[in-house]
């Protein structure tokens, strides 16, 4: 038992937890904590704002089996805060926040930079935690940190008062096992409920994996693909599950959906057994699927109220609430036992030949350079030490569509909250968890100006972080949209001025920043970019003009998918 501030039992509580690295910016209500960190050997990362601290630390969770740490002061810092803590609970990330506050005695006055954190993330955030000084800062925090990785993941919002910070407590070294395990989940499939599965699966003779992010840890890719070497079926996923098997596979068809691949929407059109796992039924998704008469579905999640609602709209032949990876080593278990085997040869040629006779494609005669072109361009130099984190917008899609992803948390997204903003400020905190991984952040425009100041960061702390922008001066997803919805009526999502923005991270200090419009340039430009050491940034001049493609129109289903003019089946020599 010691005796020490509030501040420096925060801090020893996030040592006991293993924690290595926090993301945060100082200020007045959280000096205290702040200063107990300059005695410990926590890293302190600081970015540019308080939305990046978070989505650094957030960065961090995605890319790793840890928690992500962002610490923030009060006021305008809170509010700037709740988009990032918002996104990681829309794409169930762990993420422990901690936020300074006024003296207790103040909470609920007009005093400097006071606003109310309950209020204000109470929809945005698995749990909001307001300390006051009859708590015991450790038992809170310890709990808190297994609390926000348990069940269905997500962040917790820890709001400290400044007094609470400079009180003595006394700091009892609670053994941080006692927490971990008061949230083991110990629910397995019986035997019973094993066998009602593999009925419905042998009977089929078209059956299909829908891999959601439940999956994407190195638990739920291990057994996934365990389960495919066995049963070999094809399987589609969510932007959130790349990576967890191996796309460059003939069967694994890549992401479904929206702007999904054009074999992976073709394929699930012609199923008749549909597994989703770990996956939330994406509006992007789920209102496309017009499942035919005949097609059974089983669902494996760990979130009850997404089991509730699904058994409604979809009525499954057999669910299960539970950890995915459990489940499917259950399943896994009883398929061996029971020498279960799966005649689909000719399925699997279907999936194989939808996915070599329809390659993604682009204009090709166009005299600008193509985003999709400089995705395609970038897939072949993609490995297993490479993480990617993107923007939002067309770049993001055309990244998911065209990068053929090998290893599970090796790309990060914004997926449900759809956050401009999210690539650069994600990369630092991926390269953090991952120090000997690529790091690549791959943005537009209009989404690297969100958070443009981790420029700065990136440049100031020499990391060695690369990042692809793709510059058509527009928000062009939305022009896609304004041109199919309005007639080509493009209100304020084209920029007039050209900003190098090249030049702008050679004045940061980048080791490598260069500008390519000529699409000769291109390959040796992207070689050397990639070849290069410490912080790297390549601006590539693209189309504006340039569509999305596929798509399924709002509204549609997969029949509806348009193809664009350029995507075409090719022929397959045997």
């Amino acid at each position: 038992m010691e005796e020490m501030n509030g501040a420096e039992v925060l801090v020893k509580c996030l040592e006991d937890l293993g924690v290595k690295h926090i993301f945060g910016y100082t200020g007045a209500a959280i000096l205290p904590v702040f200063h107990a960190l300059e005695k410990s050997d926590i890293k302190i990362v600081v970015n540019s704002n308080e939305q990046s601290c978070a989505f650094s630390a957030a960065g961090y969770s995605r890319s790793s089996n840890e928690v992500g740490v962002a610490i923030v002061t009060s006021g305008p810092a809170i509010t700037n805060t709740l988009t990032s803590v918002a996104d990681a609970y829309g794409d169930s990330i762990p993420l422990l926040v901690f936020a300074g506050q006024v003296p207790e005695h103040k909470i609920g006055t007009d005093s400097f930079q006071h606003i109310n954190v309950k209020g204000i993330f109470g929809d945005a955030a698995k749990k909001v935690i307001q300390l006051s000084n009859g708590d015991d800062i450790e038992s809170i925090v310890k709990d808190a940190y297994y609390f926000a990785r348990s069940g269905k993941p997500g962040p917790v919002v820890i709001d400290v008062p400044l007094d609470k910070q400079q009180k003595l407590h006394e700091y009892m070294g609670m053994n941080i096992l006692r927490f971990e395990e008061s949230y083991h989940d110990d629910r397995h499939l019986s035997d019973e409920q094993c066998e009602e599965f593999f009925q419905l699966l042998t009977k089929s003779s078209k059956p299909l994996l829908y891999l959601g992010g439940g999956l994407n840890s190195e638990a739920g890719s291990y057994a996934i693909r365990e389960l495919n070497e066995q049963l070999g079926i094809p399987s589609v996923n969510t932007l959130m599950a790349k990576g967890v098997v191996d796309e460059r596979d003939d069967i694994n068809m890549g992401m479904l959906g929206m702007f999904g691949t054009p074999y992976a929407n073709m394929l699930i059109q012609e199923n008749d057994f549909f597994f989703a796992i770990g996956v939330r039924w994406d509006d992007r998704v789920a209102e496309k699927v017009g499942f035919a008469i005949g097609t059974d579905v089983a669902y494996i999640d760990i979130n009850p109220e997404k089991m509730h609602q699904i058994k409604i709209e979809r009525a499954p032949k057999f669910t299960f609430i539970g950890d995915a990876p459990t489940a499917i080593r259950d399943l896994m278990s009883y398929a061996k036992k029971q020498n279960i085997s799966l005649d689909i040869k000719q399925w699997q040629e279907r999936a194989r030949f939808l996915k070599n006779s329809w390659p993604l494609d682009y204009n090709r005669e166009s005299e600008y350079i193509q985003s999709a072109e400089v995705m395609a361009l970038l897939a072949k130099y993609i490995d297993e030490n490479t993480r990617i984190t993107t923007g939002v917008g067309n770049q993001q899609m055309l990244a998911a569509q065209h990068l053929s992803m090998q290893k599970e948390k090796s790309f990060m997204s914004s997926g449900s909250f759809g956050t401009m903003g999210f690539s650069m400020p994600a990369a630092i905190g991926v390269h953090y968890a991952n120090p000997n991984a690529r790091v690549i952040s791959i943005d537009g425009d209009g989404s690297l100006k969100m958070n443009l100041g981790e420029l700065h960061t990136i440049a100031s702390l020499d990391m060695p972080v690369k990042i692809l922008l793709l510059n058509n001066q527009s928000d062009g997803m939305v022009q896609n949209l304004q041109d199919a919805n309005y007639d080509g009526i493009r209100t304020a999502t084209q920029r007039q001025k050209d900003v190098h923005f090249a030049d702008i991270a050679n004045s940061f200090g980048f080791n490598y920043a260069k500008r390519i419009s000529d699409r000769n340039d291109l390959k040796q430009g992207l070689e050397d970019f990639l070849n290069s050491e410490g912080p790297c940034f390549l601006e590539v001049c693209t189309d504006r003009e340039e569509v999305l493609y596929p798509k399924v129109p709002a509204g549609g289903a997969y029949k509806d998918m348009i193809l664009g003019p350029y995507i075409k089946q090719i022929e397959i020599n045997d």
